[in-house]
């Protein structure tokens, strides 16, 4: 073997080692993404039931289970903790550019959109066993309508926001109109009832509050895809034209 051959070998490791011990750091870091993104959907999920749960108590008057959504409240903040952690531990050692930067920001803030979905719904289960005190105002048809999709919102932002999905975002901005008008029709009857009634009026005012809390869960998904499409154009559109917007979509 010639003389160089050994020394021109040896002299290759340090590159060698250099370039897999770049790699390992690479599938580390993704990894830290990956797990970032699992958590936010594990929450996203179990808000989803939340809202679910704090719905279906109130249509079957069922107090056990409206206390039990409450209880998942704890969940819902310890994994805001756990998230808020693991985004911080990524922007202090991996030093994020660009595009994942802007991914790990927004995971701060969609977090934070989450934990408040969690709070409204544990008001609407709070109402909930209020109202199951007295006897029923009246068969609940547009508040499920309201809960289901606000719901849906919420899953088709999260779902936006993992698969980099802008078509789905902006649908979830469009369909914020739905729940809107939903609200405005059950504060209409609301108020008939109440006028109708006295009776009525802390009944009402509480299917009132309940309706609001759903309004303000589709505003919070409403916030999550605003920040989808954001990460993905580079552009905030919170105080912009409706979405359905050829300037923006």
């Amino acid at each position: 073997m010639p003389a160089g051959s050994i020394t021109g070998t040896v002299s290759h490791y340090p590159t060698l080692r250099n370039h897999m011990e770049k790699e390992h750091i690479i599938k580390q870091y993704d990894a830290e993404l990956n797990a970032i993104r699992a958590k936010l959907l594990e929450m996203g999920g179990k808000v989803e039931e939340m809202i679910g749960a704090a719905i279906k108590a109130l249509v079957e008057r069922d107090s056990d289970l409206a206390r039990k959504t409450i209880a998942m409240d704890h969940e819902i903040n310890h994994l805001e903790m756990e998230i808020d952690e693991n985004c911080l531990q990524v922007l202090a050692l991996r030093q994020p550019a660009a595009r994942d930067l802007r991914f790990i920001t927004l995971a701060l803030k969609i977090v934070t959109d989450l934990e408040r979905i969690g709070d409204q719904c544990t008001s609407v289960a709070k109402r909930v066993v209020e109202l199951n005190e007295e006897p029923p105002l009246k068969p609940y048809i547009d508040l499920p309508r309201m809960a289901k999709a606000a719901g849906t919102m919420v899953k088709e932002a999260l779902d936006a926001f993992v698969r980099g999905d802008e078509a789905l975002a902006l649908k979830v901005c469009r369909d914020d109109n739905i729940v809107d008008h939903l609200n405005e029709q059950i504060q209409r009857e609301l108020l008939t009832f109440m006028l109708e009634d006295p009776g009525t009026i802390s009944r009402a005012l509480r299917l009132n509050y309940i309706s609001k809390y759903l309004e303000r869960i589709a505003d919070h998904a409403t916030n999550v895809a605003e920040m989808v499409i954001f990460m993905l154009k580079g552009k905030d559109i919170r105080h912009m034209a409706p979405p359905s917007s050829p300037e923006i979509a």
